[in-house]
């Protein structure tokens, strides 16, 4: 448990103005296939819903909308700047059904039983995600449901393909896994839910393509290289000459609508299954 721990502590993206900023551009370019996956999993009116890692709070209010006023929703989180915005937003969207927590979501004790347990983008920082899954099961009623969303960056290119895509990403996949993060996760999380005991599960994934105009494909990819120059940077992946993160997004927009490439964002999974 110590390693879970440990990760999770170590969660290698951060909470400042950026990053929460970088989550907000990240959790409205997934709002759709979160939505998609969480409704395919059941997720329906009066359920009692938790959810593991809420952040800035995107996946509470979306899955406060599928529970409605006669379900609930709480979000756990360990970063208190993150939940003030959450908590501010959701009072000011008036979903009085969502409350939030601050802890370590690997030991907070739920004081009741879930109809269902969401956790989105969780899994990728942890170092034996099946562990933590299976912590969850027992604050599921009998029959719950346990639903994990999460990336596969394995997907993300430009098509046709640009250096000053390639290379970053390389970067990012380099950095993640010195952190101790799985930025493929999003094809493992059947075997993850199965080892942890989770019966019954399925798992698809939703591909978002983004067009050679759009400049929210280059914003999203600088931004995560952004916030991983430092330990790009400290693990001696790049240096920041290499990265030159002050012009990085305006060079890769050029390159893209240049080339009139697609930018293909990572995959988004969902692994779900019952206790």
């Amino acid at each position: 448990m110590q390693a879970e721990r440990d990760a999770e502590r170590k969660y290698v993206l951060g909470s400042s103005a950026d990053e929460l900023a970088r989550l907000d551009a990240q959790a409205a370019s997934i709002e759709r296939p979160t939505r998609l996956l969480l409704q395919a999993a059941g997720v329906t009116t009066g359920m009692r819903v938790l959810d593991l890692g809420t952040g800035l709070g995107h996946v509470a209010r979306l899955a406060a909308e599928m529970v409605g006023p006669e379900g609930s929703v709480v979000g756990i989180d360990q970063s208190a700047a993150a939940l003030a915005v959450a908590r501010e937003r959701t009072a000011r969207a008036g979903l009085t059904q969502v409350s939030f927590a601050e802890g370590n979501v690997l030991e907070w004790q739920p004081p009741a039983a879930f109809d269902a347990i969401v956790g989105r983008l969780l899994l990728f920082h942890l170092a034996e995600p099946s562990v933590a899954v299976r912590q969850y099961l027992q604050y599921l009623r009998p029959g719950g449901l346990f639903i994990a969303v999460d990336f596969d960056l394995g997907a993300v290119r430009a098509e046709p393909p640009l250096e000053i895509v390639d290379t970053p990403l390389r970067w990012v996949h380099e950095a993640f896994r010195a952190a101790g993060a799985w930025p493929r996760i999003g094809a493992r999380l059947g075997p993850i839910l199965e080892e942890a005991g989770v019966a019954s599960v399925t798992t698809f994934g939703v591909q978002p393509f983004v067009s050679p105009n759009d400049p929210v494909g280059p914003r999203l990819l600088a931004g995560v290289v952004r916030t991983l120059a430092p330990a790009m940077i400290a693990h001696g992946i790049a240096t920041a000459d290499q990265i030159d993160v002050a012009t990085l997004e305006q060079r890769m927009t050029e390159a893209v609508r240049g080339a009139n490439a697609v930018i293909v964002l990572p995959t988004v999974v969902g692994a779900w299954g019952r206790r």
